[in-house]
């Protein structure tokens, strides 16, 4: 998420964190980024208004919004937001009024083994076949992930100006 949230400051984007505090009160193991304001983050006490607080902020209203939800390697929280986001997606409870991208980042073959649980799901007759593939889509690199964004939100040639570090 640095990688994200670096480049959108970079680009002078709205830039902002979700942060769960615990029961007690204190953090979790995860601090504030140095260099974003404590003020920019939202705490949640509850994971489910964190995960209402990142589907909001994917939801597209006009043209001109150009959201994406992208799954990065990450643990049961990452796996538990992803699994939120894929059912609303496919129950259509998201509400926004244009189709929002959902990307999943196989960095490293990192969640090659989840996938082939849900095609093993698929011959079990748990879930529809091509379903789950039909929601989100899969890269193992920024360089595809960012031409399907480019195709997805037809972005002109003259306005790909993106450097990948």
């Amino acid at each position: 998420m640095d990688a994200a949230t670096k480049g959108a400051l970079r680009v002078n984007k709205p830039v902002g964190g979700f942060k769960i505090g615990r029961e007690a009160g204190e953090w979790t193991a995860s601090n504030f980024h140095s260099y974003l304001p404590s003020e920019t983050y939202l705490t949640c006490r509850f994971f489910s208004a964190r995960k209402h607080g990142l589907v909001d902020a994917a939801v597209r209203c006009s043209a001109s919004d150009r959201t994406a939800v992208i799954a990065l390697p990450g643990g049961v929280g990452t796996l538990d937001e992803m699994f939120e986001i894929l059912a609303l997606i496919q129950l259509e409870r998201i509400d926004s009024e244009l189709p929002v991208p959902f990307l999943v980042m196989n960095y490293d073959s990192f969640y090659s083994k989840l996938l082939a649980f849900l095609d093993d799901c698929e011959e079990w007759g748990t879930v529809s076949k091509g379903e789950v593939a039909s929601l989100w889509k899969v890269f193992n690199g920024n360089s595809e992930a960012l031409e399907y964004l480019r195709e997805f939100y037809n972005i002109p040639q003259d306005e790909r100006n993106h450097r990948i570090e």
